[in-house]
């Protein structure tokens, strides 16, 4: 099992602050766009970005701690019910009709358990006193883990999934999905005297290699050049619908967070959080051309300004 703590570099008992510190670190090294021509970077940082999530949360970190869940948040003893029957679905795949909204019910119904053993809710009374004959058992429920991209979460996409007797569904993500969130589908699980029992898929939202949720915001660290930061410029920023337009005021500075509104995750009431864009202004990389030419046009010039001045410094 990939250990959060390792991945990250540090140790168990590690604070808050040494996590955030260690993952900024790693994330900043690791970043896709520093890494064009490193295709390994983005799968570590991902694995950067998961164990970042998990340490991040307080509940989660301590369930994990405990051996309850594993990296991604999984019951590190599986699930109970009807097991996973069918595997895995095809998250990510979108498409228009026949989606599952109208089922509801979030977790797992004890009352199906309880009608596998004893035939129905009222069966076991009334076989005892011999008033009523017992219902006819209902199949097994059967469970699915549908890994869903934390873009698609955001926009509720439509998401394909494959059940265990080869038939696909398309399924509609419910408002304000959360990682570990459950759809019941009715009559999808294995069949029975009684009828056939359901389907329960369990959400599992994957890491970004850019986005990370805070609440029902999305946050976007946003590098841009020198020359972009001082003049001002209409930059393209990704969304999790797709890249738009954003205007950088001139002499904007690293770590200025601009906001999007309504870019973010989708609430239970329909709404939508926002997209929260921090600001990296990046210089050149040392020994470059872009670097030597930079140094030619500010040969002569020093900025007087002493930025540390409200620290006492």
């Amino acid at each position: 099992m990939a250990d959060p703590y390792q991945i990250l570099g540090v140790a168990r008992g590690a604070s808050e602050k040494d996590i955030k510190s260690a993952y900024r670190k790693l994330a900043k090294e690791f970043h896709p766009d520093r890494n064009a021509d490193n295709p390994k970077a983005a799968e570590r940082f991902s694995e950067i970005t998961r164990a970042y999530d998990l340490l991040s949360d307080k509940d989660k970190r301590a369930r994990f701690d405990r051996g309850e869940i594993d990296i991604d948040g999984n019951p590190v003893m599986g699930f109970g019910g009807g097991g996973f029957g069918g595997g895995f679905g095809g998250g990510g795949q979108r498409g228009h009709g026949g989606g599952f909204e109208g089922f509801g019910g979030e977790g797992i119904d004890l009352g199906d358990i309880f009608d596998g053993l004893f035939g129905g809710r009222g069966g076991m009374g009334g076989g005892m006193g011999g008033g009523r004959s017992r219902a006819a058992p209902r199949g097994a429920n059967v469970q699915y883990k549908l890994g869903v991209s934390l873009t698609d979460a955001a926009t509720r996409a439509t998401q394909r999934i494959t059940l265990s007797d080869g038939k696909t569904i398309d399924l509609k993500l419910p408002a304000g999905v959360e990682d570990g969130t459950q759809m019941r589908l009715a009559g999808k699980g294995e069949p029975g005297p009684g009828g056939a029992g359901d389907a329960i898929v369990v959400i599992h939202i994957q890491p970004h290699p850019w986005f990370r949720r805070d609440g029902d915001n999305l946050r976007l660290d946003l590098p841009i050049t020198l020359d972009e930061a001082v003049r001002g410029a209409k930059v393209k920023v990704p969304t999790a619908e797709g890249a738009v337009m954003l205007t950088v005021a001139p002499g904007t500075s690293s770590g200025k967070t601009l906001r999007l509104k309504e870019k973010g995750m989708t609430r239970k009431d329909g709404s939508r959080g926002d997209q929260l864009i921090t600001i990296e202004v990046q210089l050149p990389d040392a020994g470059s051309e872009d670097a030597a030419e930079l140094a030619r046009r500010l040969d002569g010039w020093q900025d007087t300004r002493n930025p540390r001045s409200r620290m006492g410094v």
